[in-house]
C-alpha cells in the first residue's frame, strides 16, 4: 500500500467486508459490528490521508491494471473527489454506529443481509466519486441504485411498493444517462471523461451533442430527485428502514449533485454547459428556484417529521443545482460547500429521527408532544440541526447559504435569491412548529397548556444512538466555524480558474 493507491483500499475495504459480513454474520451477529465499523474506520482514516496527499502534492490520476487511458479504467483523485471521499466515509461511519442499533430491532435475524447491501452501497458511492470513465459511472450508479432498492424494500408496511416506484424512476433515469453516454461515444469513440472533453471541442454547435447533454442532465436529475423529477423520493426515504435512511438520505442526492458538477467540469466543460446557451443556463436556475419553493410548500403540509424532512431534502437539491448553474465562483463555491453542510445537517436530523423512532415508536407529530422533556439530549442535538437547516450562524448551513446568496447577487438572479430567503423562512416555520409541539404540548394535549403542568420521565434512546447524534451536532458548529479554511484550501482549488 502506498499513498498513490490508498484510495483503492478505501474503496475495497467496505466491498470486501460485505462478503465477510454475509458469511460470518449469518453464523453470529456479533461479527457484524466490528467488521462494519472496522472497515469504515479504515476507509475514513484512508480518506483523510488521501485528502492530505492531494492538498500537499496536488491532484493525480490512477490507471487500473496499467491499461493507460483512454482505453483503460482511470480513477481521478483531485480536491473535489478527495473531499467527497472523506465526506462519504465520515457520514457512513457515524450513521453506522446508530444503524447497528436500529437494525437489531427492525431486522432480527437478517442484520447480515442488511449490512451486506449497506456496505456494497458505500463502496459504490466511493467508486462514483473516483471514476473518470463515463460508462463506469453508469455501472456504479446502478450498483448504488440496486443496493438502495434492496435496503428500502426491507422496510415495513408500504416500503416494498415505494422501492418498486423507485426502481421504475431510477431505471428511467439510468436509461437517460446511458443514452447520453451512447451519443457521446458515437461522437467521440471514447468513454474516458478527459478524452471526451478534448474530442468534443469541435462539436459544440451540433444537435447530437446538445441531445447527449440533455439526456445526461435528465438522467442525473431523476437520480438526485430534482423537482419535478422527485416523485419517488418522499415515500422511498420515509418508509425505508431507519438505519438505511440515516445513511442514504445524507449521501445519495448529494453524491449525484457532485456527479453533475463532475460531468459539467470534466466532460462538457463550463464554456459549453453554462455559456453556449445562456437561455438554458438561466432556465435551470429558475427551475431550481421553483423547486425550492414548491418543495418547501409541500413540507408545510406534512404531519410526520421524517416525511417532512424528505421534502426539505428536495428543496436542498434545488439549492445546490441552482448554485452550480449560477455559473460564477460564489455560486459554485456555495453549491460544493452546501454538499458538505447539507450532508451533515441531514445526517444530524435523521439520526435524531432514528432516536425518536426507537424510543417513541414513530415520528408522527402526535408522538412528539412533550418530547423535549422526555428526550432532552436528543432534541437539543435536533435543534442544532434545525438551526443549521434554517441558516442560523454559526452553524454550517448559514455559510453555504451565504455563498449561494452572493452567487445569486453576482449573477443578478434575484428570483433565486428570493427563493433561498423564503425557503429559509419556511424552514424556520417548519422547525419551530416541531419545537412548539415538543416543548409546550403534553401527550394527548391538543392545545398546549404549558410545560409546567406536566412532568415527563426522561427516557433517551440508547447511548449507541445518542453518541453519533451529539458528535454530528457538534460537527455542524465546528464545520461552520471552519468554513473559511475549507473554502480557501479545498473548494476554491476544485473550481476552474475561468470562474
Amino acid at each position: 500500500m502506498t499513498t498513490s493507491n490508498l484510495h483503492l483500499y478505501v474503496l475495497a475495504a467496505p466491498l470486501l467486508t460485505a462478503f465477510f459480513v454475509n458469511l460470518l454474520g449469518r453464523k453470529s451477529r456479533s461479527w457484524i459490528a466490528p467488521l462494519a465499523l472496522g472497515s469504515l474506520a479504515f476507509s475514513t482514516v484512508g480518506s483523510v490521508l488521501v485528502l492530505l496527499r492531494v492538498l500537499t502534492h496536488g491532484a493525480y490520476s490512477y490507471t487500473v491494471g496499467n491499461w493507460n487511458p483512454p482505453f483503460g479504467i482511470e480513477l481521478l483523485v483531485d480536491h473535489l473527489s478527495a473531499l467527497m471521499l472523506l465526506l462519504i466515509s465520515a457520514v457512513a461511519l457515524i450513521a453506522t454506529v446508530s444503524a447497528l442499533k436500529s437494525a437489531e430491532r427492525e431486522h432480527p435475524g437478517r442484520e447480515h443481509l442488511f449490512f451486506t447491501l449497506y456496505l456494497i452501497l458505500i463502496a459504490g458511492l466511493y467508486g462514483l466519486v473516483l471514476t473518470a470513465d463515463a460508462f463506469n459511472l453508469y455501472v456504479l450508479l446502478e450498483i448504488t441504485s440496486i443496493t438502495s432498492y434492496g435496503l428500502i424494500a426491507m422496510g415495513k408496511e408500504r416500503a416494498p411498493l415505494a422501492s418498486f416506484n423507485y426502481i421504475i424512476m431510477g431505471s428511467i433515469g439510468a436509461c437517460f444517462y446511458l443514452l447520453g453516454v451512447g451519443y457521446l461515444y458515437i461522437l467521440t469513440g471514447s468513454l474516458n471523461m478527459a478524452d471526451i472533453a478534448i474530442l468534443l471541442q469541435g462539436l459544440y454547435g451540433t444537435a447530437a451533442l446538445a441531445t447527449a447533454f440533455a439526456f445526461v442532465l435528465v438522467g442525473l436529475g431523476v437520480k438526485m430527485a430534482f423537482f419535478p423529477l422527485h416523485g419517488w423520493l418522499p415515500n422511498a426515504y420515509s418508509l425505508a428502514p431507519t438505519g438505511a435512511g440515516t445513511m442514504i438520505a445524507p449521501l445519495m442526492t448529494k453524491v449525484t449533485v457532485y456527479l453533475m458538477i463532475r460531468v459539467i467540469l470534466t466532460v462538457f466543460t463550463p464554456d459549453y454547459a453554462f455559456f453556449h446557451s445562456p437561455l438554458v443556463q438561466s432556465g435551470i436556475v429558475w427551475v431550481a428556484a421553483g423547486s425550492i419553493l414548491c418543495a418547501s410548500a409541500l413540507a408545510l403540509g406534512q404531519r410526520d417529521l421524517r416525511r417532512m424532512l424528505t421534502y426539505i431534502l428536495i428543496a436542498e437539491v434545488g439549492y445546490m443545482v441552482g448554485g452550480v448553474w449560477l455559473a460564477n465562483a460564489n455560486g459554485l463555491t456555495g453549491a460544493i460547500l452546501h454538499i458538505v453542510n447539507d450532508s451533515l445537517m441531514t445526517l444530524c436530523l435523521f439520526l435524531a429521527v432514528a432516536a425518536i423512532s426507537y424510543r417513541m415508536g414513530g415520528t408522527g407529530f402526535d408522538r412528539l408532544q412533550g418530547i423535549y422533556r422526555k428526550m432532552p439530549v436528543t432534541m437539543a442535538a435536533f435543534t442544532v440541526g434545525a438551526f443549521s437547516m434554517i441558516g442560523v450562524p454559526p452553524t454550517a448551513g448559514f455559510f453555504s447559504k451565504w455563498y449561494l446568496i452572493l452567487g445569486g447577487i453576482d449573477a443578478g438572479h434575484w428570483g433565486f435569491v428570493a427563493a433561498l430567503v423564503i425557503s429559509s423562512l419556511v424552514n424556520a416555520v417548519l422547525f419551530f412548529r416541531i419545537i412548539e409541539i415538543g416543548f409546550f404540548f403534553a401527550p394527548g394535549d391538543a392545545h398546549g397548556h404549558g410545560h409546567e403542568a406536566h412532568h415527563e420521565e426522561i427516557k433517551e434512546a440508547p447511548l449507541q444512538m445518542l453518541q453519533p447524534l451529539i458528535f454530528t451536532a457538534i460537527a455542524l458548529i465546528v464545520v461552520g466555524l471552519s468554513s473559511g479554511p475549507l473554502v480557501d484550501k479545498v473548494i476554491r482549488l476544485a473550481i476552474p480558474g475561468s470562474f
